[in-house]
């Protein structure tokens, strides 16, 4: 049996814990440095997964940004950005959106089983599309991802799937970037909701690193016992 994916959760928030604001516009708040940072994380990894929320929202492109780390991971046998993974339990998704259009690697659709049927009509050309059941839960995806070679995970968002990884304690690592703002409204979308999580009160996770960038604060935290401070 394939071994999960090591995986490590990647989120920016404001000081008061949201990440985004309740506007139509993308909230910035990470900075060209960390910007860079992320994208020295994102190389190392074999895939990077986003809620079909973020895709809709925020219209990701997902690639390696610099030129250098593309060069290195094509001179290693692998391919100039990671794999694109989305889940979906609609399969409202637009084809032309620039997760499936940008990058000639991999894009991979996990989606509930009663939508398997309308995620092919709207993105089959574009992307593998995967039953991952129903519900689709974490543990499926991760299973399906192994299957596929996928040995280290990036999960960039939103809210709700970070919410089920760490519920289902099945984060590794995580990356939390702080902006030095407040957004002060609760209509906006927090980095993650109510929920039983491993780690509380009596069982803290355990600081690998704490680092300003310019003008925000980075805490990487080690969310199991395969987090290896290296990384």
């Amino acid at each position: 049996m394939n071994a999960r994916p090591y995986v490590l959760l990647s989120c920016a928030m404001s000081i008061d814990g949201y990440i985004d604001d309740a506007s139509t516009e993308r909230l910035l708040l990470s900075n060209e440095a960390d910007l860079d940072r992320v994208d020295d994380v994102r190389a190392a990894c074999d895939a990077i997964l986003v809620g079909a929320a973020t895709v809709r929202r925020d219209d990701p492109r997902l690639l390696i940004r610099a030129e250098r780390r593309r060069a290195e991971r094509v001179a290693r046998g692998l391919p100039p950005s990671p794999a694109k993974v989305t889940v979906t339990g609609s399969g409202d998704l637009d084809p032309t959106a620039r997760f499936f259009t940008f990058g000639d690697g991999p894009k991979l659709v996990y989606c509930l089983s009663g939508a398997v049927e309308k995620t092919h009509e709207r993105v089959g050309d574009v992307a593998t599309v995967v039953d991952a059941g129903d519900p689709v839960t974490p543990e499926a995806v991760l299973a399906d991802l192994a299957a596929r070679g996928v040995r280290r995970l990036m999960v960039e968002g939103g809210g709700s799937l970070h919410c089920q990884f760490l519920t289902a304690g099945l984060a590794d690592e995580l990356h939390l970037v702080v902006a030095p703002f407040f957004v002060g409204d609760r209509r906006a979308p927090r980095f993650v909701g109510e929920g039983s999580y491993p780690w509380h009160a009596g069982r803290r996770a355990r600081v690998l690193e704490v680092r300003q960038i310019d003008d925000v604060v980075l805490t990487r935290y080690a969310l199991s016992d395969r987090c290896d401070a290296r990384h």
